[in-house]
């Protein structure tokens, strides 16, 4: 029996010494005895492997992608260069194949360096330690010390040194976030660990020395000098001669940029791996160190796209605007084409490595469409439905009064829902939500895949259709392959390799005709014509349907469309939230979104959209949405009709009047045959419920139409308040039920409204105070 080394009783005799190893071995074994068993080679198999991925063409992506964002990639001992091997076991553990778990030697020299230094000096770490503590990190104090060598007992008990060995080398930090000697070679020289040659091999040999502080891409001086460290180490056990290793090191190395192997769609790749990591690939046993995946993206598409992206932020640049995002499906298969999340992956001063088709932001107008195409359906409105685009007003409990506006401020008074929706109004939007109800509406949107809007229809309001809620570009333009498809409900599929999700459904939302009518419309060019002209940006040399949208304070734009073929969802603004100057949809990411759609059919026109199923056409007048007369200002147009609504639309020649909600909207307009020719009170309405809150000294300004422009006089609850001839007087805002009366000559006119002090309840949201929508 061998005798125990004068250093080990030294050691022993230790008081510190020896009450650490007495708790760590016998306190260790009371309180957790499957601590003491053998750790084999299977029970810290790596699970995070490595992706290869390529495009739908073979073309390559990128490789080595691991599920928590980190490149890793596992090989066998027997696939990596023996001038690796050679150089970490020279550079780390120099007597590896002598000694067990534990270097005695070099142990007991540390141990006694740090009880008289208070810290630790030297590691004295084996390889097998090493790889203790990359498999359970633990800051450097002597009782964890003392951990990692117990866990390297275990797994010397339990696995060979071949074994060991290559575990640790397959952990080995490489720099960023880079694992093992696989990756290593693959992101930095494009190669595999076997074909390393030794300038190659003692460079990667020297980086988990530091791996940060010795990164080839910021510190190669640093490095070199390490690598020059390994080399001479190998000189001296033999490895190689003095002559070789001058020459390894002297050897000029080309390593790859520093995009680390990815060549396009990063954004993506990250995405994807983390997807696949819970899927299938993970739950069975790994039996190759890379899984290779086609994907559905068209590289030469993606980085066409790339490309725009940067041209479209260049030209805006001026207008504070700094980041954008895309996302291109196919339309028959929804397969993605097309992922960029932001100008630049790699460049993290500006925020690159944010996803913008992932990130939540507020949509602005575009979930509009949907809203109406759910009115349709529930048979709330028709196309030739005429809804009042006029100055309206919500109380808010806690809040100001609130007036939806649009992006013109201006209101257009009577409007077809045609035209509503294609100049994205907000009011009749609003007041189209109010019917629908918006809890409704909000299953609805989940039902398309909103599944990011988790809140309650208490707290998105009636702003959910001008976009209070916060969505995603993946979403949105998974709501539009829908809407493309008819209603049918088609998920995004991203994999054209045998591993493929179960994303398609023959499950379909409405009928047809609706999703029909609300292509035709986003489809019609003179429709929205008021908000954005003619000759838009929007506007292409083929059919296509397309939405726009902006958020609160310009911090977002979005521009979601579609032709027969493809489906196509930009978004332009700051990662930061901060608002972009003079930017709405039509100016920030439409122009991205049309040179994707023109690129796309380059060189095959997609076809015509089809035509409402079952609906006729039929003339009807522009202004009043019924069937035209003599007198039908605004002209005429053709709009769909149900056939069993046909009947109605002949009978005796319809009269439209404007009810009261138009009056303030007709008190602004300039021409007089607009305007009512008797003295009328158009504000407050009659019965209108305002809230204030207590010692709040607001104004209420009560409004009226006055043909005469002669002196009026004003009672308020049978007090007289003034005589003027201006149109408008402001009252300050008390608690009451009151009743306001106008006089003039034998004309009067009178309302009753209520103002009470509003409860202590929490703030809702649902509004914002700025609301635009193009």
């Amino acid at each position: 029996m061998n005798r125990i080394p004068p250093q080990i009783l030294y050691c022993f005799r230790h008081p510190a010494i020896r009450t650490s190893l007495l708790i760590l071995c016998f306190g260790g074994m009371v309180r957790s005895l499957p601590y003491l068993a053998p750790i084999h080679a299977e029970d810290i198999q790596q699970k995070d492997v490595a992706f290869e991925f390529s495009d739908r063409n073979n073309l390559p992506l990128g490789t080595v992608l691991s599920s928590n964002q980190n490149h890793t990639a596992i090989v066998r001992l027997s696939q990596v260069s023996p001038d690796f091997i050679n150089g970490i076991i020279a550079a780390e553990d120099k007597r590896y194949y002598q000694h067990g778990a534990v270097d005695s030697i070099a142990l007991i020299r540390s141990i006694l360096e740090a009880f008289q230094a208070k810290q630790i000096v030297s590691g004295a770490s084996t390889i097998t330690m090493q790889l203790a503590r990359l498999l359970e990190p633990a800051p450097r104090t002597l009782p964890n010390k003392f951990s990692e060598i117990w866990l390297s007992w275990r797994l010397t008990a339990g696995m060979n040194q071949q074994e060991i060995l290559e575990a640790y080398i397959n952990r080995l930090p490489m720099g960023g976030n880079l694992y093992g000697v696989e990756a290593a070679a693959k992101i930095y020289f494009n190669t595999s660990a076997s074909e390393l040659n030794l300038a190659q091999a003692s460079l990667l040999a020297a980086l988990p020395n530091d791996p940060t502080d010795l990164n080839p891409y910021h510190n190669l001086s640093a490095l070199k000098k390490r690598q020059n460290y390994v080399l001479k180490r190998m000189v001296e056990d033999g490895y190689i001669t003095s002559i070789q290793a001058e020459r390894a090191y002297q050897e000029k190395l080309a390593f790859q940029p520093q995009q680390q192997g990815i060549i396009a769609a990063p954004h993506f790749l990250f995405w994807l791996t983390e997807q696949l990591t819970n899927s299938e690939v993970m739950t069975h046993k790994v039996e190759k160190s890379i899984h290779n995946i086609k994907t559905t993206i068209d590289r030469p598409l993606q980085q066409f796209i790339e490309a725009q992206i940067q041209q479209i932020l260049s030209s805006l640049k001026d207008h504070n605007v700094h980041h954008a995002a895309a996302i291109v499906l196919d339309n028959n298969t929804g397969e993605v084409l097309a992922y960029v999340g932001s100008p630049d992956y790699f460049n993290s001063d500006q925020l690159g490595r944010n996803d913008g088709v992932q990130a939540l932001r507020q949509p602005g107008s575009t979930l509009k469409p949907f809203l109406y195409e759910l009115a349709l359906a529930e048979g709330i409105i028709q196309p030739y439905t005429i809804l009042a685009d006029v100055p309206t007003y919500y109380a808010i409990p806690g809040a100001k009064l609130y007036s939806p506006t649009d992006y013109s401020e201006t209101f257009l008074g009577p409007v077809r829902v045609r035209v509503a929706l294609a100049n994205s109004l907000n009011v009749p939007a609003v007041k189209v939500l109010e019917k629908v109800t918006v809890p409704v509406f909000l299953e609805r949107l989940k039902q398309l895949g909103f599944q990011h809007l988790t809140h309650s229809h208490n707290y998105y309001g009636l702003g959910l259709t001008l976009g209070s809620g916060e969505v995603s570009l993946w979403e949105l333009a998974q709501a539009y392959l829908i809407m493309a498809n008819q209603g049918k409900i088609i998920k995004p599929n991203v994999m054209l390799s045998r591993i493929k999700p179960q994303n398609n459904n023959s499950q379909s939302i409405d009928t047809v005709v609706t999703w029909q009518l609300i292509t035709n419309i986003l489809s019609d060019a003179h429709a929205r014509s008021h908000s954005f002209g003619i000759d838009s940006v929007l506007n292409l040399p083929f059919p296509v349907a397309v939405k726009t949208g902006t958020s609160s304070n310009y911090r977002d734009t979005w521009t979601v469309g579609f032709t027969t073929d493809y489906t196509v969802a930009t978004w332009v603004g700051n990662f930061d939230g901060e608002g972009m100057q003079n930017v709405s949809g039509v100016t920030g990411a439409a122009p991205l979104w049309n040179r994707i759609l023109l690129h796309l059919h380059e060189t095959k026109e997609p076809g015509n959209f089809p035509k409402p199923e079952g609906l006729v056409e039929l003339p009807i007048c522009a202004t009043t949405g019924l069937r035209p007369t003599e007198d039908c200002s605004g002209g005429t147009v053709l709009e769909y009709f149900n056939p069993k609504a046909i009947p109605e639309y002949y009978k005796n020649s319809p009269q439209f009047a404007l009810n009261s909600e138009y009056n303030e909207w007709l008190s602004r307009q300039p021409h007089p045959q607009l305007t009512q020719h008797q003295l009328k009170i158009i504000s407050p309405q009659p019965d209108d419920y305002f809230v204030m809150n207590s010692g709040d000294a607001s104004q209420l300004e009560f409004k009226i139409i006055n043909p005469s422009q002669e002196s009026v006089e004003w009672w308020l609850n049978g007090n007289k308040l003034k005589v003027q001839s201006a149109n408008s007087l402001f009252w300050q805002l008390q608690p009451g039920q009151w009743t306001l009366t106008v006089k003039q000559g034998t004309q009067q006119n009178t309302v009753q409204f209520q103002v009470q002090i509003a409860d202590k309840k929490p703030y809702r949201r649902g509004f914002s105070v700025v609301n635009t929508n193009k």
